[in-house]
């Protein structure tokens, strides 16, 4: 990450929200503040046009929802992570939950605002993302979830999860891998909780994307989150 930016140079700034009078809003807030300075050169209605604008706009800073049509928020981010072309990944959006907030840092954001926050933190957030800070606002708990909790939360799921396992003829041992993937464990953390090798976990996680139909990480989480899995 570039951290050689001045504070009060002008961000070139993309935000992505599907709300226009949301947007409506925020390019207000963006166009009248002056420290730091925002240049707004484009919005994106939907994470595919999100992805496109990055590309061909190389932005300094990414206004980021994470509830967007055609790709989320956390496909967002995890795209972008292949692809280093934003300098600064900023999520703006009604989601609190520790477990959606952590994922959302792994997959590469570098702070994380409540759309119920006060103005000044987006401020505050960008000075410390150039301070190289990751930047959690007001009300966002960056929890990491105890294993032990974990497991004993995985028992008692099974029971409220058996019309998503029929639905997708999931095994239990590949929920138990699903929801292990909501709580940001990688497979070298969740062989370790289940006794089995790495190799044995990336073989079961691809075996529910097949199932599941989704091709990332980012869709694991989506959709045992759109089922009530965690």
């Amino acid at each position: 990450m570039n951290n050689n930016l001045h504070a009060k140079a002008m961000l070139r700034t993309i935000v992505a929200d599907d709300h226009t009078l949301f947007r409506l809003g925020l390019r207000q807030f963006l166009t009248q503040c002056k420290t730091p300075s925002f240049h707004l050169v484009e919005e994106a209605t939907d994470g595919q046009q999100a992805l496109a604008l990055c590309d061909e706009y190389r932005p300094d800073l990414l206004i980021l929802d994470m509830n967007m049509p055609e790709i989320d928020g956390l496909g967002v981010l995890a795209s972008l992570a292949e692809r280093p072309v934003v300098t600064y990944k900023l999520v703006l959006c009604e989601y609190s939950s520790p477990k959606i907030v952590r994922a959302a840092i792994e997959a590469g954001a570098d702070g994380y605002l409540l759309k119920s926050g006060a103005p000044e933190e987006l401020r505050k957030a960008v000075a410390r993302m150039q301070s190289g800070e990751t930047f959690l606002g007001t009300g966002v708990q960056l929890r990491k979830t105890r294993k032990v909790r974990a497991k004993a939360m995985l028992a008692e799921r099974y029971a409220a999860a058996d019309p998503f396992l029929k639905k997708f003829s999931l095994t239990k041992r590949e929920l138990e891998i699903l929801q292990l993937i909501t709580q940001a464990m990688n497979n070298k953390e969740i062989g370790r909780m289940l006794y089995i090798s790495d190799q044995t976990v990336s073989v079961h996680r691809k075996n529910i994307m097949r199932k599941l139909g989704v091709s990332n990480t980012a869709g694991l989480i989506k959709a045992a989150y759109d089922f009530s899995l965690v």
